[in-house]
């Protein structure tokens, strides 16, 4: 394995992208980004203040105060660990929503490419291998059927005691996945150099050991 890598795992949403980059992560010894969970805080931060996402003034203001960062495997938005907060399916559908617009990704790519400068990262999201860091050393898609991410988010969601029926998760899920394909700014596509890897019907477990083989053998 070289001395420093940066390995991109994009996806469209319920692929199981962070799972397996967590374990990516764990398995090398080095950092997890989330960019996922960063449009996630900054969606949470915008429903805190009930700020409306097309006001261009106050969004710029607010992102100019806003600070993400990583620290133990807990994401901290502006001194605040957030994790279960946004977490939530209102925060998922509008996420896709945040992160659609440009001032948004501008802020967030900065902070993520600034991240994978001076050390090794495991990055995951749906324009890492082909915007964040296009010169990363190893590019993966990993993606499944959108019954099958469905089934995934909304077990997810049970879990955490949120009553939604399964129907809506998979609707949700196949609008999302179209606006992430469509989008004009930085579309979810696989990376021509990309590992493209189907985890229908497979663990996450076992895409974890398909990753770490071929970074061994690269």
């Amino acid at each position: 394995m070289k001395s420093k890598i940066r390995i991109a795992i994009d996806g469209p949403s319920g692929a199981g992208k962070s799972t397996i980059a967590k374990r990516v992560a764990k398995q090398l010894g080095i950092d997890y980004i989330d960019t996922g969970a960063m449009y996630r805080a900054v969606a949470y931060k915008l429903l805190q203040r009930q700020i409306d996402i097309n006001d261009v003034m106050v969004l710029t203001d607010m992102l100019s105060e806003t600070d993400i960062d990583f620290i133990d495997g807990n994401i901290i938005l502006d001194g605040e660990i957030v994790n279960d907060k946004i977490r939530t399916h209102e925060i998922s559908r509008m996420a896709s929503d945040v992160s659609a617009l440009q001032i948004v990704r501008d802020k967030l790519v900065a902070l993520q490419r600034k991240m994978g400068l001076h050390k090794s990262v495991v990055m995951d999201g749906r324009d890492i291998g082909t915007n964040v860091l296009i010169d990363a050393e190893y590019k993966f898609f990993v993606t499944a059927a959108a019954s099958e991410r469905a089934r995934r988010r909304w077990l997810e969601l049970i879990e955490k005691g949120e009553k939604i029926d399964l129907k809506q998760v998979e609707a949700d899920i196949i609008i999302r996945d179209n606006n992430d394909l469509m989008r004009k700014l930085n579309p979810l596509k696989k990376a021509e150099d990309a590992v493209e890897l189907d985890t229908t019907g497979v663990t996450a477990e076992e895409v974890t050991d398909k990753i770490l083989e071929v970074i061994k053998w690269q």
